[in-house]
């Protein structure tokens, strides 16, 4: 049982990212504010990302500047914080057994078809258009669950956590596509130094190094060797996570003796407070000047909007009313219908994960990641409107106050709930 002094990671962890969403929002209004106030803003904004630093890492990148230090670098540690969660949901947490995993992953799957598929739709399918489809099919946990702290206890605590697996899921996803769909040019020497480093902390794990110490300068080598590889560098950091060793502790997912926990407990803050805001406010700072009606309502901005506010509470929402309705997943108890379809809304704040893939989708197209984001911020921000009102005016389950007492009980007797 988790100790008085130390309450559970789950607890903790929809605090801290409630706060952390909070947080990225005023960094983004920030930029958005930099970015529009005045042309002497404006430029000193784009100077401070923009700024050279050095070294050339790799010839593909050229010179580091600050805004390739927080997407190739700082993100790094985001994805390992990301890999390390997802770890843990699979081996000790709400995913690790199949019944857990049937509805979080059924509503996930759908919430990126679906909007990946109303992108098509709405952009029609124009060849230099199509390298986008993936960019409203992630959703920003931070963000989401910053609008759902606004709520304060009219938001069922079992909607927060289906939001957390579900956007956990979620991210498998965003990190496959990025893998996979993202990458070209392949430097196979670095692919096979990188594979030689994963089989070295495997090793590690498998004789039972506990110290965090050997696998973090691992980690490191291997972000390197993945720059060089052309797969992009974050992904090394979900790769390390896997290699992490994990000591299984049910009812107590925060055990102090367990390295992943460790780990998590450690660079979640960073990530959440640092990290997450200083994406958010490098990447968020698009130009409104001289943007009309028309350049709203183009075929990307307006796919992407519409795939992350029609597709996402569509397919979202359908697949767990199916899933309830045949007996395949559970209503989260203490919610109410409403309640689930402002969630669905919730589900399409892009945000984070979206800017982060628009970047990849359109390298050589700035023109386009520019449009890409004005259609990320509008998309986002009308989820978060609508999921906000809807979530705000919903009644609550006639034995919300109940329910809640005794959620609360379990998470903080055993670190977890189920759904």
């Amino acid at each position: 049982m988790t100790s008085p002094e130390r309450p559970s990671l789950l607890r903790a962890f929809l605090r801290s990212e409630a706060a952390s969403g909070v947080l990225l929002i005023l960094a983004a209004v920030l930029a958005m504010l930099l970015a529009n106030a005045t042309a002497g803003s404006a430029d000193w904004y784009h100077h401070l990302v923009h700024a050279t630093t050095g070294p050339e890492l790799t010839p593909k990148l050229g010179p580091m500047t600050v805004h390739l230090w927080i997407n190739d670098g700082l993100m790094a540690i985001f994805f390992l914080v990301v890999g390390l969660e997802i770890k843990r949901e699979f081996v000790d947490g709400r995913l690790a057994t199949w019944k857990g995993r049937r509805l979080p992953f059924v509503a996930a799957a759908a919430g990126m078809a679906v909007p990946a598929l109303v992108y098509l739709l709405v952009t029609g399918g124009q060849t230099e258009l199509l390298r986008g489809w993936a960019i409203p099919a992630a959703t920003d946990i931070a963000f989401a669950l910053g609008v759902l702290a606004l709520l304060g206890s009219r938001a069922p605590t079992s909607l927060k956590l289906l939001l957390t697996t579900i956007a956990i899921v979620d991210d498998m996803g965003a990190v496959a596509i990025i893998a996979f769909v993202y990458t070209a040019d392949l430097n196979m020497v670095a692919l096979g130094c990188a594979a030689a480093i994963l089989a070295v902390m495997a090793a590690m794990n498998r004789a039972g190094v506990k110290a965090l110490t050997p696998y973090l300068l691992a980690a490191a080598v291997l972000w390197y060797a993945v720059l060089l590889s052309g797969v992009h560098a974050t992904i090394a950091g979900v790769l390390a996570a896997t290699m992490i060793p994990i000591t299984r502790t049910p009812g107590a997912p925060d055990a102090v003796d367990s390295p992943l926990h460790r780990l998590e407990h450690a660079l979640h803050p960073w990530s959440a407070f640092l990290i997450v805001p200083l994406f958010g406010f490098a990447n968020s700072g698009v130009s409104l000047s001289g943007i009309g009606w028309g350049a709203v309502v183009a075929p990307l901005p307006l796919g992407i909007a519409a795939g992350l506010v029609l597709g996402k509470q569509i397919g979202i929402f359908a697949s767990i009313w199916l899933c309830v309705r045949t007996g395949f997943g559970a209503m989260p108890r203490g919610a109410t219908w409403t309640q689930v379809y402002g969630l669905s809304l919730l589900c399409g704040i892009g945000f984070t994960m979206s800017l982060f893939i628009g970047a990849l989708a359109f390298p050589a197209a700035p023109l386009m990641v520019e449009d890409a984001k004005i259609g990320i911020l509008m998309g986002s921000a009308v989820a978060a409107l609508l999921g906000f009102t809807v979530l705000r005016l919903a009644r609550p389950h006639p034995d919300h106050a109940a329910i809640e007492a005794a959620l609360a009980g379990e998470i903080d007797a055993d670190g977890d709930v189920a759904g």
